[in-house]
């Protein structure tokens, strides 16, 4: 269960702006804009906080169903 990793990514016109990786804890921009937005997602700690907390929430909860 260790290897498990929740990743949410935000996606624009097709292009991928940004990602949020559990193993790495915080977002990270893959464009300009997208950069603007994880540092600005970033600095909000209770909201990194609730993302860290989706992996337990959404992947271990959901590890046995397949």
């Amino acid at each position: 269960l260790k290897d498990i990793e929740f990743i949410r990514s935000n996606y624009y016109n097709k292009l991928e702006i940004a990602r949020f990786d559990s193993n790495v804890g915080k977002f990270v921009g893959y464009t300009e804009f997208g950069v603007k937005q994880a540092n600005y997602w970033n600095k909000d700690t209770s909201y990194i906080a609730a993302m860290k907390a989706q992996r337990e929430g959404y992947c271990l909860n959901n590890v046995g169903i397949d």
